[in-house]
C-alpha cells in the first residue's frame, strides 16, 4: 500500500513538471527569468554556451551581412549600419524597424535564442536616417556657454535633452544602441574629426558628458560603479568614444600617435570618461590612435588594467570599424597577431563589418591553442550579455512601431533650433565695437544672400549626415537652409535676393544695405576630413572679398573648426562662426535678426595662422586671432526662454 502510493505521487510531480513545461515552452533556463538577478542569469547562460557560441557573441558585422542565416549559424551578437547604410533610400522609421526585427528573428533562431544588439552612429541626432532631426555638431555644443566671473557656465541641461530626443528617434527605428558621445578632447584643428569634439578644454567635454543621462536616463544614486544603466525603452544604450587620445595626435592626423606623458594623458584626454563610467555608459569604444607608439587596440594597461580595473568600467570595450586590423601596418597584414593582441587586451566585441568567418575562425583556433585563455572569453561575453540584459533586451527583442512617429518631431526640431541659436558666436560686428551691423535690420527694400552654403543643407549639416562623408545638396534629408530661414525671417516686404557668386557690378547697380554671405567648408569625416592648411575652399574666399568689398556685410562661416579667416577680416563688417547647425537653420537667423542674443563663446582657440598650431589655452607664446572663450553679444528685444520643452514635457 505504502508502495503504491509512492508510484502515484511520482506520477503526480510528472505530470506537474509536464504541465509546467508545456506551459513555459519547455525552458527552465535561470537566464530567461527576469525576475532572476542580472548576475546570475549570465552566470546560467554562460554555462551553457559553447565556444563557438561566445565567440559569435563577441561578433559585430555590417547589417547587409546579417541574413537570418548568418544569423543562426553564427549565434552573432551584434549588427551595424555603417555611415550611409540605410535599408533602402529614404527608408522610413517603419522601413528600419522591419529590418531590424528580421535582423533580430535570425538571431533568435539559434540555439539558445540570445537577442543581438544593433549599433549605428548616432552623432548628431539619427544623422543615418531620412527625415530625422540633425542637431548641430559637438564642436557648436561645446560652444552653447556664458562665461562668468568664475569660469564658465555651460548649458549641460542642454544636451542632456539632446540626448533625450536623439534616443527617442533612434528607438522610433528600433535600434537600441548608439556609438556617442564622442569624449575627445581636439588639441589641433588640423584633425578631421575635430567637429566630434565638444572642446580643446577637457572641461567643458567633462560637462557635456550629461548628454549620456539624455541617451540612456538617469542612473540610480545606488547604481554600483561602473556597471551599465539603461532607463527604459525609450533610452539607447551609449558608447564612451574613442579611448583614449584620439585628439592629441601629431599635427591632427587621424589615427596617428598621440605622444605625451602619462601625467598629460590624464590631464587632458581621459576626463570625459571619468563622469561617463559614473553615469553607467554602457559601452567604450577603443580608438585607432596609439599613445607613444602603442596602438589603443592593442593597449592592454589602459584597456584592462586602467580602464576596467582601476576606473571599474563593467560594460563592454567594443573596437572600431575594422579597427583590430589596423593594428599592423599595413592593416591586416598579421590577421592572426592583430586577433589575439586585441582580444588579450581587453577588446570585448569586435567591429568586423565584412570579413567575420575569418575573424570567427581565427579567434577559435586561437582559444582552443590557448594563445587566449578561455577566461578572456567569459570576461568578454559576460560584459556583452550585461548590457544586453540591462537594455532589456532577452524581454523585448523585437522593436514595434509605437515610436515611429517620434522620427522628426517638431519637439525635437525646436530643441535643434535652441542649441543652433545657443551655439553661434558673433566673432566681429563692426569695427572696434563701433558702427555694429548686427543685428540686421528686418525691413528694407532688398537684401543680398550670398555664397555656396546658404542654400545646401548637406552643407550645414556636414559630415556623417544620411551617409558617411555627408553629401551636397537638399533631397538627402528635410531642414530649413539659411536661405528658406532668412526669407522666412525678414519683413514680407522685403525682397530677398540670391546669388551663389554675385558679380561686384551687380552688386553696386543694385544698392543693397547689407548683404548676408554663407561659406565654408565642404562636408568631410574622419581621414578625409585632415587637413594641413585649414583654408576656405574656394570659391568661398572670392566671394567674401566681392560682396564685402563692395556691401557692409556680415558673414556666416559653416565650418567644423576654427579656418584661415584673418586675410579677410577687414573687408567683413560682421563675422558669425556658425559651425556645422545641422537641420534647423532658423536658429542663424533667430540671432542674427535680433530675435535672440549673441550668447555663444568659442569652445575652441581661433589661430591666426596655421604654423602657430597646435596652439590652445594655457600653452606659452598663446597669441590667437580670437582666444578660447571669446564671443561678443547682442542686446535683443526678445528675452531667451530657459529651454524649448523636452521630449517628455508638457
Amino acid at each position: 500500500m505504502v508502495r503504491i502510493s509512492k508510484i502515484v505521487l511520482v506520477g503526480i510531480l510528472v505530470l506537474v513538471c509536464s504541465y509546467t513545461d508545456l506551459a513555459t515552452g519547455g525552458d527552465q533556463s535561470v537566464y530567461k527569468d527576469p525576475k532572476q538577478p542580472i548576475e546570475k542569469r549570465i552566470d546560467d547562460l554562460l554555462k551553457q554556451m559553447t565556444l563557438e557560441e561566445k565567440i559569435g557573441q563577441m561578433t559585430q558585422i555590417e547589417r547587409i551581412n546579417a541574413t537570418q542565416e548568418v544569423m543562426r549559424k553564427y549565434g552573432i551578437g551584434s549588427v551595424l549600419s555603417g555611415g550611409g547604410s540605410p535599408p533602402k533610400e529614404n527608408a522610413t522609421a517603419s522601413d528600419w524597424v522591419e529590418m531590424v526585427n528580421t535582423i533580430q528573428n535570425g538571431a533568435l533562431s539559434s540555439r539558445l535564442q540570445i537577442p543581438m544588439i544593433y549599433g549605428i552612429d548616432a552623432v548628431h541626432g539619427h544623422n543615418n536616417v531620412y527625415k530625422a532631426t540633425i542637431f548641430p555638431h559637438n564642436i557648436g555644443l561645446g560652444a552653447t556657454r556664458q562665461v562668468n566671473h568664475t569660469y564658465t557656465f555651460m548649458d549641460a541641461n542642454l544636451v542632456k535633452r539632446i540626448g533625450e530626443a536623439t534616443a527617442l528617434e533612434i528607438r522610433a527605428t528600433g535600434i537600441p544602441y548608439s556609438f556617442a558621445p564622442c569624449v575627445a578632447v581636439c588639441r589641433d584643428p588640423r584633425w578631421g574629426r575635430c567637429y566630434e569634439s565638444y572642446s580643446e578644454d577637457p572641461k567643458i567635454v567633462q560637462k557635456m558628458t550629461e548628454i549620456i543621462d539624455g541617451l540612456q536616463g538617469s542612473p540610480p544614486s545606488n547604481l554600483e560603479t561602473g556597471y551599465p544603466y539603461i532607463g527604459g525603452n525609450t533610452k539607447v544604450a551609449g558608447c564612451a568614444k574613442h579611448f583614449v587620445g584620439d585628439g592629441g595626435t601629431t599635427k591632427g592626423i587621424n589615427e596617428n600617435n598621440t605622444v605625451i606623458d602619462w601625467e598629460g594623458l590624464l590631464k587632458i584626454h581621459m576626463p570625459g570618461y571619468i563622469p561617463s563610467i559614473k553615469k553607467g555608459i554602457a559601452t567604450v569604444m577603443a580608438s585607432y590612435s596609439s599613445w607613444n607608439g602603442v596602438k589603443m587596440h592593442a593597449h592592454h594597461e589602459l584597456l584592462t588594467k586602467y580602464l576596467k580595473e582601476k576606473l571599474e568600467f563593467k560594460g563592454f570595450v567594443i573596437s572600431d570599424f575594422e579597427g583590430i586590423d589596423r593594428i599592423t601596418d599595413p592593416p591586416h597584414a598579421n590577421y592572426t597577431y592583430s586577433v589575439q593582441a586585441s582580444i588579450n587586451a581587453g577588446i570585448d566585441m569586435v567591429m568586423v563589418p565584412y570579413l567575420y568567418p575569418e575573424f570567427i575562425n581565427t579567434l577559435i583556433e586561437l582559444v582552443n591553442k590557448q594563445a587566449i585563455p578561455m577566461s578572456r572569453i567569459d570576461d568578454a561575453v559576460r560584459r556583452i550579455l550585461r548590457v544586453k540584459f540591462a537594455l532589456g533586451l532577452f524581454e523585448r527583442p523585437l522593436a514595434d512601431h509605437s515610436l515611429v512617429g517620434e522620427l522628426g518631431k517638431q519637439a525635437h526640431r525646436d530643441i535643434a533650433r535652441e542649441a543652433v541659436r545657443k551655439s553661434l558666436v558673433l566673432l566681429k560686428n563692426g569695427e572696434h565695437g563701433q558702427d555694429p551691423l548686427l543685428p540686421l535690420p528686418k525691413k528694407a527694400p532688398k537684401i543680398l544672400v550670398a555664397g555656396t552654403h546658404a542654400d545646401n543643407l548637406g552643407y550645414q549639416c556636414g559630415g556623417w549626415t544620411i551617409t558617411w562623408q555627408g553629401a551636397s545638396g537638399n533631397n538627402y534629408t528635410t531642414g530649413t537652409t539659411i536661405l528658406k530661414a532668412i526669407e522666412s525671417a525678414v519683413d514680407p516686404s522685403t525682397q530677398v535676393i540670391y546669388k551663389e557668386k554675385p558679380e561686384k557690378k551687380f552688386i553696386e547697380s543694385e544698392n543693397f544695405p547689407y548683404a548676408i554671405v554663407v561659406v565654408g567648408e565642404l562636408p568631410y569625416a574622419e581621414t578625409k576630413g585632415d587637413s594641413l592648411n585649414l583654408t576656405i575652399p574656394s570659391p568661398g574666399p572670392e566671394i567674401i572679398e566681392e560682396v564685402c568689398g563692395t556691401v557692409k556685410c556680415v558673414v556666416v562661416l559653416i565650418s567644423g573648426r576654427p579656418v584661415v579667416i584673418e586675410p579677410y577680416m577687414k573687408s567683413i563688417h560682421a563675422l558669425v562662426a556658425a559651425w556645422l547647425p545641422g537641420s534647423e537653420g532658423q536658429g542663424v537667423t533667430d540671432v542674427l535678426f535680433g530675435n535672440h542674443d549673441f550668447i555663444g563663446k568659442l569652445s575652441r582657440t581661433w589661430f591666426k595662422r596655421v604654423d602657430q598650431l597646435p596652439m590652445n589655452i594655457g600653452d606659452p607664446n598663446y597669441d590667437p586671432l580670437f582666444p578660447f572663450g571669446f564671443g561678443l553679444t547682442t542686446k535683443s528685444s526678445k528675452k531667451e526662454p530657459s529651454h524649448s520643452k523636452g521630449p517628455h514635457e508638457p
